[in-house]
């Protein structure tokens, strides 16, 4: 039972990436989910969630104006939009699950094994 990734890659400054989150054996749909980034060499901190019961997404506030979070359940697939990238978005990114957006990050679970996102001319 895990989160699966897709949709990383090496990307130009500027350039649009949209990564995707799916359920493997795991039903997304009751459960918050959240989107986490560990730049090389930093810790692993949270870029976005959406709710499971309203909807609600929270993005953090250094990437809101680029960056939003989706859900599609009868995909069972969470998405993170992201617009206008720079090379400081480089990182390893990992969707996790939770009962609610507000849980601490040691409390989301199941993780995803992360999909690398490089953005470089």
């Amino acid at each position: 039972v895990q989160l699966v990734e897709s949709g990383g890659g090496l990307v130009h400054p500027g350039g649009t990436l949209t990564l995707s989150c799916t359920g493997s054996e795991f039903t997304l749909d009751g459960y918050a989910v959240g989107w986490f980034r560990q730049p090389p060499g930093k810790l692993r901190d949270g870029v976005a969630c959406i709710n499971s019961d309203d909807g609600r997404t929270h993005v953090v506030r250094s990437v809101q104006d680029r960056f939003a979070i989706s859900r599609d359940n009868a995909q069972n697939t969470v998405y993170l939009h992201m617009n206008n990238l720079n090379p400081a978005d480089t990182a390893v990114y990992y969707c996790a699950a939770a009962s609610d957006c507000q849980e601490a990050q040691d409390d989301f679970s199941p993780w995803g094994q992360g999909t690398p996102v490089t953005v470089s001319s």
